[in-house]
């Protein structure tokens, strides 16, 4: 009867990983040519991200983690990874760059999107692998996601960086009309809209 039971589960679960792939939005998956040459994988996260989520963090420098989640994390509590990579692909949504070159498939860079307090509104957050950043990838890969965020009626943001991260806001300067910016303890506030006629700065 138990293994009856885990043989239930298992189908259970395998059956909403692949109606989750089944909803991801096609329209989102493209090659993102970096300025280097180097070629990656765009596409809307998965479920089964999750594994390349843990992956990725473990990869990221002390630096990069605490850029990104403005804390000095050694790991992360294992259901926010399951929370990372189950989104609606509407009012969470989240793109992924995979390494197709490479065995495993891993995530390069991840941007998403979350509600952000307000209809129209969202919050943004990015995290680029230390290799690869420097490339262009964060800002192809932001740009996509404020496109994305746009088609489904989100047009105005917010992101919490650290004043220091002067890599994350030259990416910002480079996309973004800044509405607001606010400064508190080292913590940078802005508030922006997607520029317009950025695409030839993302050669």
């Amino acid at each position: 009867m138990e293994a009856n039971r885990v043989l239930e589960t298992l189908l259970h679960n395998s059956t909403i990983v692949r109606t989750e792939i089944a909803r991801c939005p096609g329209e989102l998956v493209r090659a993102l040519a970096l300025r280097d040459g180097a070629r990656l994988w765009m596409r809307p996260v998965r479920p089964d991200d999750e594994p390349r989520l843990v992956e990725l963090f473990h990869r990221l420098s002390p630096r990069t983690v605490y850029q990104r989640f403005l804390a000095p994390f050694h790991r992360l509590p294992a259901h926010w990874y399951h929370q990372f990579a189950n989104v609606d692909y509407r009012t969470r949504l989240a793109l992924v760059a995979e390494d197709p070159a490479t065995g495993g498939r891993p995530l390069r860079a991840v941007a998403r999107y979350e509600p952000g307090g307000a209809p129209g509104r969202a919050e943004v957050a990015m995290v680029v692998e230390d290799a690869w950043q420097n490339r262009r990838l964060g800002t192809q890969l932001l740009d996509a996601l404020l496109d994305a965020a746009e088609a489904r009626g989100i047009h105005r943001f917010t992101a919490d960086l650290l004043a220091e991260n002067r890599r994350m806001l030259r990416v910002l300067w480079r996309l973004a009309e800044i509405r607001r910016r606010e400064l508190d303890r080292g913590v940078l506030t802005v508030e922006f809209e997607r520029r317009r006629g950025v695409e030839g700065l993302l050669a």
